[in-house]
C-alpha cells in the first residue's frame, strides 16, 4: 500500500512540473574559475544547458522544447492508433501519431508478440475478417515478410505509417498530461526519451488509443475500472456485486529445438509452478509459444502495480518453463531452449472511458442494431481469471459464450461524454468489463481506430466536435467508412455520389457465380449466406458499365476478393490450415486495366500490374464518357476473378 501512495504522490508531483531535472553528481569541492560547482549550480539552476561543444569551446543551448500544431493528435501506436492516424490523414487531416515505445504495433509488436486476432471465434468456426486499413497492413506484411519475423513486422508497420504524407510519427514519446482550455483539450504535453525533448502538441481533435488512457484521465474524462454488478446492465456473466478486478497482463516466451540436449537452470527470481494444484485448463502443450495464462490481474491500481507485476510475471513464466524442463515429466523438452522471453507484459485492461453509450453484454448477445454503428466485433466473451497465477485452481479463462454472428459497435461509445474534443479506440472505449472481454481483440480495436480517425477528420472539415458529428453527420461517417472498405454489419452503402448507381446496365464477359448487377448493391462481401459478388468463369475477364447519358468521371474504385473467411495475421507458429494462412490470398486481383469510352473510342485511364490491396483505386483527369470497361487480367493464383463492388465518381 505504501508503494501505491508513493506512486500517486510522485505522479502528482511530476505532472505539476514541466520535466524532472537531471542533476550532476560531481563533487561540490571542485572549483571552476575560483567558484565552487555548488554555487554555480545554484546560480544557474536550469537557465541554460551546460553543453560543452568540444573543439569550439562554445556552450550552445540545445532547443529541447517544441510546440507543434496539428489537426489531429493520436496517442498510442498499436492497431487502433495506427488505423486512427492513417484514416484521419487520408481524409485530409494533418496528424501527429505519438507512441511511447521504439516500435509500432502495441501488443502485436516484437516486444510482446500477441497474435493480431479478430473475429475468428464465431460458432460456425469461420472468421469474418476485418477489411479496411487493418487488412492493408496485414497484406503489406504478407507481401514483404514471408519469413514471419516479428522484428521485421515492426518495420513493416514503420514503413506503412511513414509513407503516409499527412502523418508525423513520434516514437519513444510518452504523453504525460493534457493541457486544457476550458472543457476541451488544448494540447498534449509529451516527453521524448531519446532526444530529451519536451513536446507540446496542439490540435483541434485528440484520440487516445493508448490503452491506459493517461491523456484522457488527465483531461478529466470520466472513466471506470473494474467489474460492474450484474444488475447495472443486466449482464448474466458479471458478478453479483461490483468489484475492482481487471484482467491482467501476460508475459509470453518462445522456445526452439536445438538438436541437442539443452539443460536449464532457473534464475533466482523464478517462482515455482504448482502444477498439481492447477486447473486442467492450464495446458502445458504445446509449449513452444509459451502460455497466455501466465497472467496477473488486479483489484486495485493495475497501472501503478505494473512494474511489480512484471517482476512477478517474469518469475512465473520462468517457473513454468523450469517445471517443463526439470520436473522429468516432459522428456520431449530435452532439446528445447528458450529462444525469446518478453520483457514487456501485454496488457488487457485498465481504464474504460465513458461515452454517450456504454457498450454492454446485452448489446453484444442481442446483436443490437445501432443507427450509428461504425465497427464490429465477434471474438467470444472471454473473461480471464481475475487472480491469474494467484488463482491456479480456477480456469485461466472463462469462455462464456461464442457468437452466432458479429455485433455492432456504435460511434457513441468512441468519444468522451464530458471532454468535447476527445475520442478513443481500443480497450479503453466506453464499455463494461464483460463487453471488453470480447471487444479488446486487436483487429476489432483497429476498426474502432479507423472509425474515430475518419470522424476526427470530418470534425475538422465541419468544425464540430464528435458528439455533434454523430448527431448531424452519422450517415456521412458511415458512408465514408464503407467507401474506404470498412464492413458495417446490416448497413449497405447508399452513396448518392456514386455514379455506378446511375448506370443503365452492367455487362460481364462471363459469370460463374453471383451476378454483375450485385456490384452496385452496396455490400462489400457475401454475408449471412447471401451472395453479393460477381465471379468470372475464366481469366482474362471483363466488366462493362454503361450510362444512357454522358457523365464526368475521374475516379474508379473496385473492391475485389481476399477471402475474408480466412485469417492472414502474423502468427509465431506460421500456422497453415482451413482458417489461417501465411500466403498472399490467391483470390486477390494482381493485374487489371480500366478504360473509358470517349466519343466512341476506348481510352485507357488506369493500369496496375502488381496490385496489393483489396480496395483498388484509379484516379485520372476528368473525362466525359458513357461507358467504363474493367479488364481483369490476373490474380495471385485463383482461376477466376471475383469482385464485390465497383464505384465511380466525378
Amino acid at each position: 500500500m505504501k508503494r501505491r501512495i508513493f506512486f500517486k504522490n510522485t505522479l502528482k508531483g511530476v505532472m505539476g512540473a514541466s520535466i524532472v531535472p537531471l542533476f550532476s553528481h560531481a563533487s561540490t569541492e571542485e572549483k571552476t574559475d575560483g567558484e565552487s560547482l555548488e554555487n554555480k549550480s545554484k546560480k544557474n539552476f536550469l537557465p541554460k544547458d551546460q553543453w560543452n561543444k568540444m573543439g569550439t569551446g562554445k556552450q550552445p543551448r540545445p532547443d529541447r522544447k517544441k510546440t507543434l500544431e496539428y489537426d489531429v493528435v493520436v496517442i498510442g501506436g498499436g492497431a487502433a492508433g495506427m488505423c486512427a492516424a492513417v484514416s484521419a490523414g487520408r481524409n485530409g487531416a494533418k496528424v501527429a501519431l505519438i507512441q511511447d515505445r521504439p516500435v509500432l504495433g502495441g501488443n502485436s509488436s516484437s516486444e510482446i508478440r500477441v497474435h493480431l486476432n479478430g473475429v475468428n471465434h464465431l460458432k460456425n468456426g469461420k472468421p469474418e475478417r476485418e477489411t479496411g486499413i487493418i487488412e492493408e497492413i496485414l497484406l503489406h506484411n504478407r507481401f514483404n515478410n514471408p519469413q514471419d519475423s516479428y522484428p521485421v513486422w515492426d518495420h513493416i508497420l514503420y514503413d506503412f505509417i511513414t509513407k503516409e504524407k499527412n502523418i508525423d510519427l513520434y516514437l519513444n514519446t510518452s504523453c504525460i498530461r493534457a493541457i486544457m482550455k476550458g472543457e476541451e483539450i488544448d494540447a498534449a504535453y509529451c516527453w521524448q526519451l531519446t532526444t530529451e525533448t519536451e513536446f507540446t502538441f496542439k490540435a483541434k481533435q485528440f484520440i487516445d488509443c493508448s490503452g491506459d488512457g493517461l491523456l484522457g484521465a488527465t483531461a478529466g474524462a470520466y472513466y471506470r475500472t473494474g467489474r460492474e454488478a450484474s444488475s447495472e446492465f443486466n449482464e448474466k456473466y458479471a458478478p453479483k456485486e461490483a468489484d475492482g478486478w481487471q484482467m491482467g497482463s501476460t508475459i509470453l516466451l518462445g522456445s526452439k529445438d536445438m538438436g541437442k540436449p539443452m539443460p536449464f537452470e532457473a534464475p533466482h527470481f523464478t517462482k515455482k509452478y504448482d502444477a498439481e494444484g492447477s486447473h486442467k485448463g492450464r495446458n502445458l502443450k504445446p509449449f513452444e509459444l509459451g502460455f497466455w495464462w501466465v497472467e496477473l490481474g488486479s483489484d486495485d491500481d493495475i497501472i501503478g502495480e505494473f512494474e511489480d507485476n512484471k517482476h512477478a510475471l517474469m518469475g512465473y513464466a520462468y517457473g513454468v518453463w523450469d517445471y517443463l524442463k526439470n520436473s522429468g515429466k516432459f522428456p520431449e523438452t530435452e532439446n528445447y531452449a528458450l529462444d525469446w522471453v518478453s520483457s514487456l507484459p501485454g496488457k488487457r485492461e485498465s481504464r474504460r472511458f465513458i461515452g454517450d453509450h456504454i457498450l454492454s453484454e446485452p448489446d453484444l448477445l442481442n446483436n443490437v442494431d445501432f443507427k450509428d454503428a461504425v465497427a464490429y466485433g465477434g471474438w467470444s466473451l472471454d473473461e480471464h481469471n481475475p487472480g491469474g497465477m494467484l488463482n491456479l485452481k480456477e480456469p485461466p479463462s472463462y469462455f462464456h459464450e461464442d457468437f452466432e454472428e458479429v455485433y455492432q459497435i456504435p460511434y457513441r461509445s468512441l468519444y468522451s461524454i464530458n471532454v468535447p474534443n476527445l475520442s478513443f479506440a481500443g480497450r479503453n472505449i466506453s464499455q463494461t468489463h464483460i463487453a471488453l472481454s470480447s471487444s479488446r481483440i486487436m483487429a476489432t480495436c483497429a476498426l474502432e481506430g479507423q472509425a474515430v480517425g475518419t470522424a476526427a477528420a470530418m470534425c475538422i472539415k465541419n468544425k464540430v466536435n464528435p458528439r455533434k458529428l454523430g448527431e448531424k453527420f452519422s450517415n456521412e461517417l458511415q458512408e465514408q467508412l464503407l467507401r474506404d472498405d470498412v464492413f458495417i454489419p446490416n448497413r449497405p452503402a447508399k452513396d448518392e455520389h456514386d455514379m455506378v448507381q446511375k448506370a443503365s446496365k452492367i455487362i460481364a464477359s462471363s459469370t460463374k457465380s453471383g451476378s454483375a448487377d450485385l456490384l452496385k448493391d452496396g455490400w462489400s462481401r457475401d454475408y449471412k449466406e447471401v451472395e453479393h459478388h460477381w465471379q468470372s468463369d475464366t481469366l482474362p475477364a471483363q466488366i462493362q458499365l454503361e450510362w444512357s447519358e454522358k457523365i464526368d468521371l475521374s475516379k474508379i474504385e473496385i473492391k475485389c476478393d481476399t477471402n475474408v473467411k480466412k485469417n492472414i495475421m502474423l502468427r509465431r507458429d506460421s500456422l497453415e490450415d482451413k482458417i489461417y494462412t501465411t500466403q498472399v490470398p490467391p483470390e486477390l486481383m494482381k493485374a487489371l486495366d480500366v478504360e473509358v469510352r470517349v466519343k466512341g473510342k476506348w481510352q485507357k485511364v488506369g493500369s496496375i500490374s502488381k496490385n496489393k490491396t483489396r480496395l483498388i483505386k484509379f484516379d485520372f483527369n476528368s473525362v466525359e464518357t458513357t461507358a467504363v470497361r474493367i479488364q481483369l487480367n490476373e490474380t495471385y493464383g485463383a482461376k477466376n476473378a471475383k469482385l464485390f463492388e465497383v464505384r465511380a465518381y466525378s
